[in-house]
């Protein structure tokens, strides 16, 4: 692996073709495999691009959602395989495509310090050493993402269900099944039984006869618990997770999952003392599975345990790495700041660059019912408070990948639908509650991401047609608050790794103590809305939560001085740690919460 760090998943579009931009460089980037119509129309544009023929794959096409993303995937791979190519051919000179890929590598790399060498050697000498450094270089993985609850039912004409196998994540899996990469599939947002039983039913992720996948899986998950829990149903059924990418529950970007107050700097270290004992409970289920299924494998493949979610520095990328002996870092909202990386418009990327700590907000915006990492300036949050303010909450559904909600209706429909919604507000208004408008803001927050998540790839890539909705939804998460400006792709990669300091003009909590004061607010909001009305399973919950924060203060207590910080930077910790344990401490009910913790 030429880097230590990958590019995670960006929304539905942002990194929609982010492989094509740096997977020639050595960096892994992954793709979201769920909206088939955006790639469907990426694939005309990438076709265009090449100059070859593009033939449409129509909704009457059978399998239509599975081909378009096995067809788009293999598109990908082709163009990515070509600029790799190209790179490796060039010659070594300044400014040319083979010396930027070794400018980009991180200073404790082998590669780089056999460039360095050539470099001084004399041009004789140069040629076997230059085919040498050639025959070294990797090409970053392209690997895809499915949202497991992103699971839809799809009918036919008649109405009549498809059947398991055109669900939208089971005929997504299989549309990366059925490609030609040789990646590794990430799943997220918890688990979805018929989908991990359908990985059984495709080769690619069973090893071959020297114990190498064709396809890997990565589980993204925010605890050790759940983790273990979904490896072992997968290795049960004889597939293996190669890797734990671990989030922040809440310092992330897209739809937050929050723990019950399990940090991220505790959670690493359970990864971390446990590693290997997992290792081993899952190998012996894993091979009992696979010899049932005929496959032999002599010892347990690597698990890879890697980090994402809040990192904001070389420091603390480093920290992460080394303590917790971790494969890599996953770096995510600072890229929507560089145009040559991700599909961000010129309108949101000004906003961004330009934005503030309170632009950034955690919202029930998402018709999934998850907390969602929402951005105030974006267009499509403006369109939502016109429509408001003009007597029309809600969005027209196109797309339907959200759709869930039966209250009106027999057919699911989505809650940011102005169906659903004029129909929950006049529905509220017919009941008449004591907090009616609260009720009805509730209704009205919620908001379109299957289009807005879209339609910035769309507007970047002139595909947008003149009649569609320009809205634009984005989820960064909290840390972009302290980048600013318009980034490049060299400068974002030189601050990842310590060469330049981009938030060296800006103060900034580091990323664990920004994260706990995340999980505090999450708790206050949630205990003063349950407050008085609480049972006693949410009264337990809420001590569980309590409990664990108290417990993560402890261990970073403990961590802080061994953190890669200047002694001022640990001593403003330890102060903050306390300024919330005193938050925490007297807190024992939900009751009780208005009472005893202070507003911010």
């Amino acid at each position: 692996m030429s880097h230590t760090f990958h590019i995670p998943v960006l929304g539905l579009g942002y990194s929609i073709d982010t492989p094509v931009k740096v997977a020639h460089f050595g960096i892994s980037s992954v793709i979201s495999i769920v909206d088939d119509e955006l790639i469907e129309r990426m694939r005309g544009y990438y076709y265009k691009q090449l100059g070859e023929h593009f033939e449409p794959i129509s909704k009457s096409t059978e399998d239509y959602r599975a081909r378009r993303i096995t067809d788009y995937l293999n598109l990908i791979r082709r163009i990515a395989d070509q600029r790799f190519k190209s790179l490796i051919q060039s010659p070594f000179q300044n400014n040319s495509e083979i010396d930027h890929y070794f400018q980009l590598l991180p200073a404790s790399s082998s590669l780089k310090a056999e460039y360095e060498k050539l470099r001084r050697l004399p041009s004789t000498l140069r040629t076997a050493a230059e085919a040498r450094l050639r025959a070294q270089l990797t090409q970053g993985e392209i690997d895809v993402n499915i949202m497991s609850k992103v699971d839809k039912v799809n009918r036919d004409g008649e109405g009549e269900s498809l059947g398991d196998m055109y669900t939208d994540a089971l005929a997504a899996m299989r549309g990366f099944a059925e490609s030609n990469l040789q990646s590794s599939l990430v799943l997220s947002a918890g688990m979805n039984p018929r989908l991990y039983s359908y990985l059984e039913n495709f080769p690619d992720f069973f090893p071959d006869s020297k114990g190498e996948f064709k396809k890997k899986l990565i589980l993204k998950v925010s605890d050790f618990r759940s983790a273990l829990i979904q490896a072992k149903f997968l290795a049960k059924k004889g597939i293996w997770v190669s890797e734990f990418r671990v989030e922040s529950g809440l310092n992330c970007g897209g739809h937050a999952f929050a723990t019950e107050g399990y940090l991220l700097g505790p959670v690493l270290e359970e990864f971390k003392v446990k590693r290997e004992e997992m290792r081993s409970e899952l190998f012996e289920l894993y091979r009992d599975a696979l010899t049932g299924k005929g496959y032999q494998i002599p010892q347990a493949p690597k698990v890879k345990v890697t980090v994402q979610g809040g990192i904001g520095t070389a420091a603390e990328n480093d920290f992460l790495i080394q303590h917790y002996q971790l494969d890599a870092t996953g770096w995510g909202s600072p890229f929507l700041l560089v145009p040559e990386v991700t599909n961000v418009d010129q309108e949101t990327l000004d906003a961004l660059a330009a934005s503030e700590s309170e632009d950034y907000y955690v919202s029930d915006s998402s018709p999934l019912g998850v907390l969602f990492n929402n951005f105030r300036k974006s267009s499509a949050e403006r369109q939502r408070l016109d429509r408001i303010a003009k007597g029309r909450p809600g969005s027209p559904c196109h797309k339907r990948y959200l759709v869930s909600d039966t209250t009106f209706t027999k057919e699911p429909i989505c809650t940011a639908s102005r169906q659903f919604q004029n129909l929950k507000i006049k529905q509220l208004r017919s009941l008449n509650p004591a907090n009616l408008e609260e009720q009805i803001e509730k209704v009205t927050e919620k908001l379109c991401l299957c289009d807005g998540l879209t339609t910035a790839a769309l507007l970047k890539n002139n595909l947008l047609n003149p009649r569609e909705n320009k809205a634009v939804a984005i989820c960064p998460g909290p840390n972009l608050a302290w980048f600013s400006g318009i980034l490049t792709l060299d400068e974002l990669v030189g601050h990842i790794y310590g060469k330049i300091d981009l938030l060296s003009r800006k103060p900034r909590p580091h990323m664990f103590m920004n994260e706990l004061r995340l999980y505090v607010d999450y708790l206050k909001k949630d205990m003063q809305r349950f407050a008085g009305s609480a049972d006693v399973k949410k009264e337990r919950y809420f001590a569980k939560f309590k409990d664990q924060l108290l417990n993560g203060i402890a261990y970073y207590r403990e961590l802080i001085p061994l953190l890669n910080e200047p002694e001022a930077i640990q001593k403003e910790m330890l102060t903050q740690l306390a300024s919330i344990e005193n938050e925490l401490v007297p807190v024992s009910s939900a009751s009780e919460a208005a009472c005893h913790i202070p507003k911010r």
